[in-house]
């Protein structure tokens, strides 16, 4: 069955309304330690430097029968030129099936202007869709394609720091979003400690506590940091460095032998994962699979990682069916990591979400049986760019 179209479109989804909560969600004013954060006039939040107008990012792939399948990425329209321009007329008229090759196609049709980056986000859109396009052709969800379940249910971490709602929603796995950095000090260190250790009485012990420090630190910072929150016992500090610093991952890992550390969100490719697990940087991999590559690099990372012994978890695996599948059919990936950014009092089944897309109930998740990704999209909502 050959590819005859590739497309990037824009979703309109039906009007969504939701409650209005019990308050003003975390993501809606709480300060993030960011790579930006030694810059006062962007230092608070992401979305005062962040691109404006580069949200989401659809693709669509189309068949000779007219099945399509559709994938997800960011950074619209910036990814959109990579796609459009370049990678489409490239693989049309080849064999959608053929997702191996297809990947190795876009892998090597990217090398002039590098395929890390923005070309990493067009090549995760396509590769999702055309699993999406396989699952639906083979009637079999995505994860029966990889090997099927690895299990009855998936359990989630929830990110974000409105803990007392999480907990109401059955969560026992907590990771914060670190308020400081190094521009801040030891005010800052002394904060952070207190935000964690509020964190940490509240849920108590027997529950698993996390903090994600989102590029935000260099190695002094980070190790001073962990020595502080020791008695805090924290499951795993989170990308603390920025992703091009090897080096500094790999001093990191010396300098703190006995925390467990994880990174890999803004790895793109499976090749910076490989020079992980061969110098031993980080215990936990997280690779995100709408930026990385999609389901065919996510495959070849999880292989590298079981060989090796490293843990993978996904980088916001459950925000979307498409980690999820992947998530489900490795029993080497032990949680899913659920973002919640609603307001506290809105419960899932009424927070914003793609349709098909299943929620979290106590804690734990399964992804939906449909073919393909299970998404339940109408192709009147697509719309091309």
């Amino acid at each position: 069955m050959k590819i005859t179209s590739i497309q990037t479109v824009r979703l309109h989804l039906p009007p969504q309304s939701a409650p209005e909560g019990s308050r003003r969600s975390w993501a809606e004013h709480a300060e993030v330690a960011n790579p930006m954060s030694r810059y006062p006039h962007v230092k608070r939040q992401r979305a005062l430097w962040l691109p404006k107008n580069w949200g989401p990012l659809w693709c669509k792939v189309t068949a000779e029968d007219g099945t399509w399948g559709l994938g997800l990425s960011d950074h619209a329209p910036a990814v959109a030129a990579v796609i459009d321009g370049h990678l489409a007329p490239q693989l049309v008229g080849q064999d959608c099936l053929a997702t191996e090759k297809l990947a190795d196609m876009m892998f090597r049709l990217t090398k002039p202007y590098g395929t890390t980056g923005l070309a990493s986000y067009a090549i995760s859109a396509i590769d999702l869709a055309l699993w999406d396009l396989k699952g639906k052709l083979l009637g079999k969800p995505v994860y029966s394609l990889l090997g099927g379940p690895a299990r009855d249910k998936m359990v989630c971490y929830v990110t974000g720091n409105d803990i007392d709602w999480y907990q109401e929603l059955g969560f026992r796995a907590f990771k914060l979003a670190c308020p400081y950095g190094p521009a801040d000090g030891l005010d800052g260190l002394a904060k952070n400690e207190e935000f964690v250790a509020q964190a940490r009485e509240r849920i108590g012990d027997a529950c698993e506590l996390m903090l994600d420090c989102w590029m935000a630190f260099d190695v002094e910072y980070a190790v001073r940091l962990a020595e502080r929150l020791r008695p805090y016992k924290l499951r795993w500090l989170e990308e603390c460095l920025i992703p091009e610093d090897m080096d500094g991952h790999i001093e990191l890992r010396r300098r703190l032998p006995d925390q467990t550390l994880a990174t890999g969100e803004h790895w793109y490719t499976h090749l910076p994962f490989q020079a992980a697990i061969k110098q031993r940087m980080v215990d936990i991999l997280q690779p995100d699979i709408n930026w990385c590559g999609g389901v065919t690099t996510c495959q070849k990372i999880m292989g590298m990682a079981e060989a090796a012994g490293t843990s993978v978890i996904l980088h916001g695996g459950a925000r979307n069916p498409y980690g999820q599948h992947f998530s489900y059919a490795f029993a080497g990936i032990p949680w899913l990591e659920y973002f919640i950014g609603s307001r506290p009092g809105v419960p899932l089944e009424q927070a914003p979400r793609l349709p098909g897309q299943p929620v979290a109930k106590d804690g734990c998740l399964t992804p939906s049986d449909a073919p393909g990704f299970g998404l339940e999209i109408d192709e009147a909502w697509l719309e091309a760019v």
